[in-house]
């Protein structure tokens, strides 16, 4: 399968994104001068390799309680565990569609983007095959195969996946067709939960990742490297969402995110600067990982604390801390890997 369609497609969204050193929350200053490993992050290093010649373009991750890890691989079309000393394998392939992914939306390529678990260690993942009857939301009980439980139109790019523990409703954030979509536990039906000019692309993906958050659903927008908290009001939570509010710009080739568990301080990847920003409200953003750690082209981000960590204060991280981040390579042609660094108390 070629991979020059996906990847003309990549630079297409460099000139497209908008160049800054960083990103604000809430219109604040200039960000600071970038810095590999800054504070709060420290130690990082990369604990797995992916075969990228393969097509193992690392597209993002969840992590199991154990400090192992779950991924979706873009052009491999598969779900891989990665255990805590970083073995790979794979625990599904998802099939072609009769054309070769060919019509799969602006990429051309079939491919598994977002993932989720939950507590009984069922996953679940998007699948983009430009196909109606491969394309949405699959779930992957252990040992078993990939079933699919909501179909997505076959128009569809089915990017970023989060789910909302309280309601265990999923949000899919569509990146060809600007929305986000929702479906109910246990509904087999995908339905718009979201949309409107926020979401929009402009030439390449709109809509990209997705995080469920302080009663709202966030999303990151790749083409106008923005991040939007979308209310989980009770309109929202029952119906269509509430009033979409941007609350960070400028971040360049924007993919996914994840919060620190300090209020809404979040980490983002920037996918073709190959970074990892922090992204602090009213604070000046700044870069925290960056090529010289091993990033390249950087996909996505979880922020989990450790099983013996200080639970007793909310809001607040320790030096039990771990930050997971995955490299897609996709355009670098490099190492697509995984990297842990430590996040400490700020």
């Amino acid at each position: 399968m070629s991979l020059v369609p996906l990847v003309r497609k990549h630079h297409l969204a460099v000139r497209l994104a908008t160049a800054t050193a960083g990103a604000i929350i809430a219109s604040t200053a200039v960000s600071a001068p970038a810095e590999a490993a800054t504070p709060p992050l420290r130690d990082p290093g990369v604990v797995a390799h992916f075969d990228r010649p393969n097509g193992q373009v690392a597209e993002s991750i969840v992590v199991e309680p154990d400090g192992s890890a779950d991924v979706g691989l873009i052009l491999s079309r598969q779900v891989a565990h990665v255990s805590p000393r970083g073995r790979v394998e794979v625990l599904a392939t998802m099939p072609l569609p009769a054309d070769g992914g060919v019509h799969t939306p602006t990429t051309g390529a079939a491919s598994v983007t977002g993932i989720e678990r939950t507590e009984d260690g069922t996953l679940y993942f998007l699948y983009s095959a430009g196909d109606e009857h491969l394309t949405g939301l699959w779930k992957l009980r252990p040992g078993g195969t990939p079933v699919r439980i909501a179909a997505l139109p076959a128009a569809s790019f089915a990017n970023g996946l989060a789910r909302d523990d309280r309601t265990g409703n999923f949000y899919i954030t569509d990146s060809t067709q600007g929305k986000v979509w929702r479906v109910r536990p246990n509904s087999g039906t995908a339905t718009v939960w979201a949309d409107g000019p926020d979401l929009d692309p402009i030439d390449f993906f709109g809509a990209n990742g997705v995080k469920v958050h302080n009663g709202a659903v966030w999303v990151s927008n790749i083409d106008h490297g923005t991040i939007v908290r979308i209310p989980l009001t009770g309109r929202g939570t029952l119906g269509k969402s509430g009033k979409p509010q941007i609350r960070a710009t400028g971040l360049d080739s924007v993919d996914d995110f994840a919060f620190t568990g300090r209020g809404d301080q979040l980490l983002a990847a920037l996918n073709i600067p190959s970074k990892v920003v922090l992204i602090t409200p009213g604070r000046p953003a700044r870069t925290v990982l960056d090529q010289s750690d091993g990033l390249q082209n950087t996909t996505s981000v979880a922020v989990v604390k450790d099983a013996n960590a200080n639970t007793d204060t909310d809001n607040s991280t320790d030096n039990n801390t771990t930050v997971y981040v995955t490299s897609g390579a996709l355009t670098t042609g490099g190492d697509a890997n995984l990297l842990t660094a430590r996040l400490d108390r700020q």
